[in-house]
């Protein structure tokens, strides 16, 4: 049966047809629909979850694999980084049941903080990588890389990127594969990685690696289409497809479908048969460098961009020096949508009030990354899942008390739980001074409303216990815990004073659902009083995409978008919005 799929609920099909037993995933986009599609197969066959971060998720897969079962976890490239630990510690102790990691760049950083590519990891812990170019091979490059992982010992990435992951293409949808759990083996020098024994396991990976390199010449996820012409490209996934679409059957194409390890002899004898090569790849020449390593000579980065995605115009333009046909554009300009916290976002009070206050904000990953737009324009740092206790941690212990009490970290509950926690330790194990301002709202927002150990859910909805974050926090030595409505802006600007005027850390949990959660029922709408209205526009300062000035100064509240929340009506001083039910 043929379905059209994302590329990454095919990757979710062809781990439940290669007999996957266990899933254990972080969201993070563009990987996130992944695991989302695994919960959609039926529990008694697939164990799926969401892990506190991703080192959690990737440990949970290394154990289910000694213990004899398939396993699998998802991940953004960042995700990668955090679970980069365990998984270069498992390339050495090789696998029981198969283990696949599947990692999806973010070329053009659509939604991330940077732009890596993840193919370096590959070769630094020396795991093979498939890379799929369409739904198709997701499909099928994740159901071989489980057999793969057992025929080679090794665990295998799958690597993907935002188009892969988010567009569809037809595919080939099959039965599930019935795949025993292996009996459990005591084997101490395999999976006990003291020096002794790792040290003999080393001898191992460089001998897998070899085999690897032998059987990604002559592998079935490396093509070679020879259109008897005297230019080639070798490229791999999405920018195979884009370099198809623009040169057609004008050269010769290698595609890779095993990025590492990277093949030898035919690399060499596809070059050999062409007077022209061409390495297209986005980000890095990763696969230019190894062609020139080998003493080919390959045309790349001089050509092509080190930054962003690719178009295949911009390879027409490269390679042919043609440029598409020329479309007509709107003469009109179109306004900007810049990114803005939706209506009702309970993180805009919160924003609002440490805008107001003059605060220095350590900011971390999730919606409330927008609290550093315009006009809010708050937050000053975001680094990483975590950073914003940490950082500022170190930012006051080099600048001192009084900066300390101009110094708010904020970060998300379910942030907070993949790597705030051990942040918050460190403050109060080394005596910081600071305020924590954990952003409860009930539900990881940003990558689409996944359950996180905060929510009392698991990712199938079933009820578990739920994680208290004001036991959490006195539990590890934080005297002052204050629960506040961000909502309730008088109220929790007080709150915001006293406790960042304290000579002690301390933690506010502003605590608001999110908005679009399906429980939140606001009613109404709000609008403007025009005789009460002074035109003050202390309004606009919420940066509500509802609230918009005309071109005569007058203040409008969009009923269309307005959700009547009624944050707006405590932050007027003159009373001139009303909530209208």
């Amino acid at each position: 049966m043929k379905k059209l799929l994302l590329g990454n609920a095919a990757v979710a099909q062809g781990a439940y047809e290669a007999g996957v037993h266990m899933v254990s995933s972080y969201p993070g986009t563009p990987s996130t629909e992944i695991t989302e599609c695994m919960a959609t197969y039926p529990a008694r066959e697939v164990f799926f979850e969401w892990a506190p971060n991703e080192k959690v998720a990737a440990e949970a897969v290394v154990g289910a694999s000694i213990g004899g079962g398939r396993a699998m976890s998802c991940c953004k490239h960042v995700g990668l980084n955090v679970m980069a630990d365990p998984i270069f510690t498992m390339s050495y102790t090789g696998v029981g049941g198969g283990a696949v990691f599947c990692v999806a760049d973010d070329p053009g950083m659509h939604s991330s903080q940077n732009e890596q590519d993840s193919r370096h990891y590959a070769k630094a812990s020396k795991i093979p990588m498939l890379e799929p170019a369409d739904s198709a091979e997701c499909l099928a490059f994740t159901k071989a890389a489980f057999a793969l992982s057992e025929q080679f010992d090794t665990p295998v990435f799958v690597r993907l990127t935002t188009r892969v992951s988010h567009s569809q293409s037809l595919v080939e949808v099959g039965e599930r594969e019935t795949v025993a759990v292996k009996p459990y083996e005591k084997n101490i020098p395999k999976y006990v990685m003291m020096p002794a024994m790792a040290i003999k396991r080393h001898v191992v990976v460089e001998q897998r690696t070899e085999n690897l390199v032998a059987f990604a010449n002559d592998c079935p996820f490396n093509t070679v289409e020879d259109n008897g012409q005297k230019i080639g490209v070798i490229s791999a996934g999405i920018a195979y497809e884009y370099a198809k679409e623009a040169l057609g059957d004008k050269v010769n194409y290698c595609k890779l479908g095993m990025v590492w390890p990277l093949p030898t002899s035919l690399l060499s004898d596809f070059c050999a048969k062409c007077d022209k090569v061409y390495v297209i790849e986005e980000l890095d020449p990763f696969i230019e460098e190894h062609c020139r390593a080998m003493g080919l000579d390959v045309i790349g980065k001089e050509k092509f961009t080190l930054l962003g995605e690719y178009t295949p115009n911009a390879i027409r333009t490269a390679v042919l020096g043609e440029c598409a046909p020329a479309c007509t554009l709107p003469q009109e300009s179109l306004p900007a949508r810049p990114p803005v916290l939706c209506p009702g976002c309970p993180h805009r009070g919160t924003f609002y009030v440490l805008k107001k206050l003059g605060l220095t904000v350590s900011g971390d990953i999730g919606c409330y990354t927008l609290g550093a737009v315009a006009p809010l324009q708050s937050v000053d740092t975001t680094i990483c899942m975590g950073a914003s206790i940490s950082a500022a941690h170190g930012m006051t212990k080099v600048r001192g008390a009084e900066f300390n009490k101009k110094l708010v970290s904020v970060i998300g509950d379910s942030t907070f739980m993949h790597s705030g926690v051990t942040g918050l330790i460190d403050m109060v194990y080394n005596k910081s001074a600071n305020t924590v301002i954990i952003l409860d709202n009930s539900i990881t927002g940003m990558t689409g409303h996944q359950d996180n150990p905060t929510t009392g859910k698991t990712i199938r909805g079933e009820a578990t216990k739920q994680v208290d974050l004001l036991a959490l926090c006195h539990a590890i030595g934080i005297d002052h815990v204050v629960v506040a409505d961000p909502f309730d802006v008088k109220a929790f600007e007080k709150v915001v004073k006293e406790e960042t005027d304290r000579d002690e850390l301390s933690v506010i949990i502003a605590q608001r659902p999110c908005a679009l959660l399906k429980s939140v029922k606001y009613v109404g709408h709000c609008e403007i009083n025009e005789e009460k209205c002074k035109k003050c526009k202390l309004c606009m300062k919420l940066g509500c995409p509802a609230i918009s000035v005309t071109a005569s100064g007058a203040v409008r509240i969009d009923t269309t978008q307005c959700n009547g929340c009624g944050l707006c009506v405590g932050v007027c001083p003159f009373g001139a919005i009303e909530k209208k039910d």
